[in-house]
């Protein structure tokens, strides 16, 4: 289960993988890495909206659902969590550990990269 550090809400790798795969609750997991990190090597299905750039679409983003953030090791994604936090939003979690704590499938590319944001880019595929 979750656990929350410094008042923000952090899962494990096993909780980000079973969230990746549960159709029913619907999280929306995003990748806050730069473009050159995400090309390298990124979660496969999990868009990319680089730090830098998700404050200018805070407005777009559904309070009642539910998000966690991925960075490569916690600290931007922690960041994230806690702006979102700080904006309102109540079901937000910061992926612990990051890209360098995650073992499982990943992919290069520029698969789900969101350059002109549209909320509709963001349903699960």
């Amino acid at each position: 289960m979750s656990r929350i550090i410094e008042g923000v809400s952090h899962v494990d790798r096993d909780e980000l993988y079973d969230l990746l795969h549960d159709k029913e609750r619907n999280v929306l997991v995003i990748d806050v890495r730069e473009l050159e990190e995400y090309e390298d090597a990124h979660i496969p299905s999990v868009p990319l909206i680089p730090m830098g750039e998700i404050a200018a679409y805070i407005n777009d983003f559904d309070k009642d659902r539910e998000y966690v953030f991925v960075c490569r090791s916690g600290g931007r994604s922690f960041q994230v969590t806690k702006f979102f936090q700080n904006q309102g939003f109540n079901k937000v979690h910061n992926y612990e550990g990051g890209m360098l704590n995650w073992d499982k499938e990943v992919i290069g590319g520029r698969e789900n990269v969101i350059e002109t944001f549209n909320p509709q880019q963001l349903e699960r595929k």
